[in-house]
């Protein structure tokens, strides 16, 4: 297929649907940056859509590349692999890392779960 030819009507609107949706995604995720409260509450709206945004937009680049090159192309599914095992990590870490410069403030929070298993045990 040349750059001339164009592609059928169906997969033009379900690329753009599945580029609409990302999109609709990320700005709920940043809506829920805006609404939240605190550090905490404030971590999760971005993660979730940024990780359902990204599967959307390389489920429109497959089937957008696949239909150009009338094969399948799934490489861009790298992408949103890689992101749902590295979001979910980095997410817990910065939580982590929040939670010890509250305790370090003095401030209300938690106490250790690991503290409670030592303290069960004896």
């Amino acid at each position: 297929m040349n750059s001339l030819e164009q592609l059928p009507l169906w997969v033009e609107v379900l690329v753009a649907l599945l580029l609409v949706i990302s999109s609709l995604f990320a700005l709920i995720g940043a809506l829920g940056i805006l609404r939240m409260k605190s550090y905490f509450q404030r971590m999760h709206p971005p993660a979730l859509a940024s990780t359902m945004g990204s599967w959307t937009v390389a489920l429109a680049s497959i089937l957008y590349f696949s239909a150009l090159k009338s094969g399948p192309v799934l490489h861009a599914w790298l992408i949103p692999i890689l992101l749902a095992i590295t979001v979910p990590v980095t997410t817990l870490l910065l939580a982590r890392a929040a939670l010890f410069r509250k305790r370090m403030a003095g401030d209300d929070v938690p106490a250790e779960v690991s503290s409670k298993r030592s303290e069960a045990g004896n």
